[in-house]
């Protein structure tokens, strides 16, 4: 499962880093990909149950998660 999380307050490699650490300590989170530009990180995951606590996760890092969706 593929999930596409729309995150705004990321301004530098720092915050690519502090987002790909909080989403890879998930459990069921098995790849992270961050993009700073275009401000989502790409999740794969083992199901389908993850949004809340990838949600969770990335605000308690200190960022806005704006949408999750299913790619």
């Amino acid at each position: 499962m593929r999930k596409k999380i729309s995150i705004e307050g990321m301004s530098c490699s720092h915050c690519v880093n502090h987002v790909t650490n909080a989403l890879s300590e998930i459990d069921g989170v098995k790849n992270v990909n961050v993009n700073l530009e275009d401000k989502y990180a790409m999740v794969d995951t083992e199901n389908n149950d993850l949004d809340d606590a990838m949600k969770f996760a990335v605000e308690e890092a200190g960022y806005e998660v704006v949408g999750i969706e299913e790619i």
